[in-house]
């Protein structure tokens, strides 16, 4: 096993990848098998696996796991509002956004959705989020994943920039302050992708918000 580590750097790691350092092996399956077994490696979905906890040399980036559970997709909604600081809960489900089906993985290292959104709106406002020299993922910037957020809550009933502030400020619990590092104008921009009045009536109230503060 510390061979296999010695050439596997990264915590997450695939079927072929796995295959590969156990080339000498008449029977590799079986290896991977008894590896599984003994929770050396954990099966994540077929084909993907991170290392069990005696192995780890650091924590497994979810949010890579997300892009690769199930793709073409990016982290979005309520787990990158989280991560980028927007709203104060802690999101344990990876939330994250596809132009493929509606998905859900209850995986052993944890829960993942995915929203289907048109392919015209999924393939704007995507940032690289780079972890180290190997290892990368696709999350939604701030702006896009609030827009995603906004567009998935077909409940919430805004017609006028009052409406938003209520919704921003009291249902989401976004900070004030958080809402003037947003930019208006790519809001702007990802309505015409959405081709949605409500997106063009938050870069609206956004840009009041920003009159108001000066």
């Amino acid at each position: 096993m510390e061979q296999i580590r010695r050439q596997i750097p990264q915590e997450e790691f695939d079927y072929q990848t796995l295959l590969h350092c156990l080339k000498g092996y008449e029977r590799p399956r079986d290896k991977i098998r008894a590896l599984l077994k003994s929770n050396a490696i954990i099966r994540v979905k077929k084909g993907l696996y991170v290392f069990g906890p005696d192995y780890s040399g650091g924590p497994f980036s979810r949010e890579l796991l997300a892009n690769v559970i199930y793709g073409p997709s990016y982290v979005s909604l309520d787990y990158a509002l989280s991560y980028y600081g927007l709203i104060p809960e802690r999101v344990e489900t990876v939330t994250s956004v596809t132009c493929g089906k509606n998905r859900t993985f209850s995986t052993p290292v944890g829960r993942f959705t995915y929203w289907s959104i048109p392919l015209d709106s999924y393939r704007v406002g995507i940032n690289i989020i780079q972890l180290d020299e190997r290892r990368s993922f696709l999350m939604a910037t701030p702006e896009k994943a609030l827009v995603d957020k906004i567009c998935r809550n077909r409940d919430s009933d805004i017609r006028g920039t009052e409406e938003f502030e209520t919704y921003l400020l009291k249902h989401l619990r976004i900070d004030p302050g958080e809402l003037l590092r947003l930019n208006p104008n790519r809001i702007k921009e990802f309505s015409q992708h959405w081709h949605s009045r409500k997106i063009l009536l938050l870069a609206t109230f956004l840009n009041q918000n920003r009159g108001r503060d000066r």
